[in-house]
């Protein structure tokens, strides 16, 4: 059985992840912060500190695959379509020696990626908030799809 005051630190702990809204890297500071300074008060805090962090860390990982993924793809886009033969015999470019391709596939990439971020957002937040509810309440929480770097 937790405390009310160990409740609320977890709660904090889930709720502090919010702060990424406002702070650069607040979603992984303010929660570690809170973290390392209650973590030896109470199990239920420990486990739940790890928990937000991880989630967090999680997402982060997540989102630099897919940036690796976009970014070779968007880069090949652009190159494909540089007029690099006459860059390579010295030719003057002109507007015109540029081909610009069908935007269409490139725009629907865009489309989808800006689709799957916020959605992804959405999610992350519906998650904090429920964390944020369920540990106030005492029981314990588990985020979905979360890698667990810290044990």
């Amino acid at each position: 059985m937790e405390t009310t005051k160990h409740q609320n630190t977890a709660a904090l702990i889930h709720l502090s992840t919010l702060s990424q809204y406002f702070i650069p890297f607040g979603n992984f500071i303010f929660p570690l912060i809170l973290w390392n300074t209650n973590k030896h008060k109470s199990e239920y805090v420990d486990q739940q500190g790890k928990q937000a962090v991880n989630f967090q860390l999680s997402l982060f990982l997540y989102a630099l695959v897919l940036c690796l993924i976009s970014l070779p793809i968007l880069f090949f886009t652009i190159l494909k379509n540089l007029p690099l033969n006459e860059i390579i015999n010295g030719n003057e470019i002109g507007i015109e020696n540029f081909h610009i391709p069908n935007l269409t596939g490139m725009a629907i990439l865009a489309g989808v990626a800006i689709f799957l971020v916020v959605i992804i957002k959405v999610i992350e937040f519906c998650l904090i908030i429920y964390a944020t509810v369920r540990t106030s309440n005492g029981e314990p929480f588990k985020y979905p799809v979360t890698i667990p770097f810290i044990k």
